[in-house]
């Protein structure tokens, strides 16, 4: 079995791409070239009538959603999530939509904060956007990882690290002013996560398609891919 990512670097489809290379499934990559809108164009808009980034084809055919990509491809290949039945699934799910539903929805609005209020309100959302994204991140640091077991920080990546650590770069590395919107020092748990995560050959090979730094996660810089722009 067979699977192809439409991708864009640093994009959220750097999170599929670090499952698929967990999971050691064999894929291949088409660049959307977003300096060309190409995620807007009809033939990509086919496979994804939202327009965004990823979308990983399967002969079940497309999937978009990040999280429910990671949910397919752990029911399909086993790993990243407990099994069905298994007491811990419903924790996991519970955390892993969180970080989709929640977290990377506000982190978003950071970034296109003209898309969502007026230009006299942007410096009032952000200050409140700071805010929660720190409650969200202090509640995955404190609560979480101690609900999901082993699947939140435990010895082996789960869907939640992988997509959890893209959150922690993009927060990283595209700053907003003077505010720090990742507190490593509070984050002690999941920053060794990323750290691990650093280690591991899904990581290497990310580095190396995506043209990322040695620290994409606890360090991160901008990349310099080997093609295609990251926005």
């Amino acid at each position: 079995m067979s699977y192809r990512l439409h991708y864009a670097p640093d994009n959220a489809s750097l999170i599929t791409r670090l499952a698929l290379e967990e999971l050691e499934v064999p894929y291949d990559t088409l660049l959307v070239d977003r300096s060309l809108k190409a995620h807007r164009s009809a033939d990509y808009r086919q496979l994804n009538p939202a327009g965004r980034i990823p979308t990983l084809e399967t002969p079940d055919g497309p999937i978009s959603e990040t999280g429910a990509i990671l949910i397919w491809l752990a029911d399909r290949h086993g790993g990243l999530l407990p099994a069905l039945y298994d007491p811990l699934r419903g924790a996991a799910l519970n955390w892993l939509l969180f970080v989709a539903n929640t977290l990377h929805p506000e982190m978003i609005q950071t970034f296109y904060i003209h898309r969502y209020g007026p230009k006299a309100a942007w410096d009032e959302m952000r200050l409140a956007l700071h805010g929660r994204i720190h409650g969200h991140l202090e509640m995955l640091e404190t609560q979480a990882i101690d609900r999901c077991g082993p699947w939140f920080c435990g010895p082996a990546p789960s869907a939640i690290d992988l997509y959890l650590a893209g959150v922690v770069r993009w927060l990283g590395l595209y700053g907003f002013g003077d505010r720090v919107w990742v507190d490593h020092d509070a984050l002690p748990r999941i920053m060794d996560m990323c750290a691990r995560l650093e280690t591991r050959a899904s990581c290497k090979a990310l580095i190396l398609a995506e043209g990322m730094s040695d620290h994409p996660f606890t360090a991160p810089e901008r990349p310099n891919p080997p093609e295609g722009t990251p926005f």
